[in-house]
């Protein structure tokens, strides 16, 4: 009689069951397209250099001077900006407002002029329109600016809203955690009771101030970034905000950026610098307000004491906006369409 050999035992019994397996893990070459570019699965992205909008509303322009032909501006801007430019929304002037707006309208500036910001006090407790503005042929929007929020600051965002108009607001403090609980409170205020809604458009916060000394590797780690990240979460979520892509408050002029870029020049280095700073806060902005609620202007805000030329912060928001590796539809929004839906209504 044969005999019957044991039943083996079955696989794992017996034996130390062992820990998940470990997959190999793929160079970063794996996730990138083919070095040809000739790949129709993986093209590479057009160069920065090659991306520009077909059309640009600047759409903050804050003059030093009242003359109507907007010379100074002109100026700054240079061919790059001028030569594609199709409209502007310009703040009047602190002076001789009466005259600069009787100047726009019998002589002009030789530029479409989409609206005039006029500026209130949000602390002021009444107002009323200047009377030269009565009439205009010219489309009104409001300026104003943020320090702290009292009944007396809610009441007036309130009255300017109530006006129909777009409201730019100039956030001019520092956004601690007590300070943005009360420009929330402000914007939450300001808009309960009204049965429409008119755009209100903030600036300085991209970028918002900040320490140029801070390293790049340093700052992404900071409090102020994850700050800055989760108030422009928080921001997004009134869905009559905008966000104005302006010069930054950074206690620096503004890299010149020359139409030959020379590579190992210092000016160059700086311009780098900038340009790699500028889109670690445009990163979150553009995921947060998405390309439809974000507007190019080149005038930096009145509390920056340092020299920003138009057409340079132009070409520096430009490329930071195609180093991102958008679509051109996003760039045309950002740089002309989303000004144009705001002021141009």
């Amino acid at each position: 009689m044969a005999t019957i050999p044991p039943t083996p035992p079955s696989p794992g019994v017996g034996i130390r069951r062992k820990g998940p397996k470990t997959l190999p893990r793929l160079p970063p070459s794996a996730f990138s397209p083919p070095n040809s570019g000739t790949s129709e699965r993986f093209p590479l992205p057009p160069s920065p250099s090659t991306v520009h909008p077909r059309s640009i509303v600047d759409a903050h322009v804050v003059l030093g001077d009242a003359d109507p032909t907007l010379a100074s501006w002109k100026e700054e801007a240079g061919q790059r900006l001028r030569g594609h430019i199709g409209g502007l929304v310009v703040s009047l002037p602190s002076s001789d407002s009466e005259t600069f707006v009787t100047g726009l309208q019998e002589t002009g500036a030789g530029i479409p002029i989409l609206s005039l910001m006029v500026p209130f006090a949000l602390e002021a407790a009444q107002h009323e329109l200047p009377a030269y503005v009565s009439g205009l042929s010219i489309p009104i929007s409001f300026l104003t600016s943020f320090s702290n929020s009292t009944p007396e600051t809610i009441a007036s965002l309130k009255w300017a809203l109530s006006q129909g108009r777009p409201v730019d607001i100039d956030v001019q403090t520092a956004l601690t955690d007590s300070a943005f609980d009360g420009f929330q409170d402000l914007l939450s205020k300001a808009t309960i009771d009204l049965s429409s809604v008119p755009p209100i458009v903030i600036s300085s916060v991209l970028p918002p101030p900040h320490d140029l000394s801070l390293s790049i590797v340093k700052l992404m780690k900071h409090p102020s970034y994850r700050a800055f990240q989760s108030q422009t979460a928080a921001l997004s979520l009134f869905p009559h905000l905008y966000v104005k892509f302006l010069p930054p408050i950074w206690n620096a002029p503004t890299p010149g950026t020359p139409s030959v870029p020379v590579s190992d020049s210092a000016n160059s280095k700086e311009l780098n610098e900038w340009k790699r700073r500028v889109k670690m806060y445009l990163g979150p902005v553009m995921e947060a307000f998405g390309y439809q609620r974000i507007i190019f202007g080149s005038s930096p805000s009145p509390a920056s004491r340092s020299a920003s030329l138009a057409g340079d912060w132009y070409e520096i928001a430009r490329e930071c906006l195609a180093e991102l590796g958008v679509e051109q539809e996003f760039v045309d929004a950002v740089f002309c369409e989303n000004a144009k839906k705001v002021y141009g209504s």
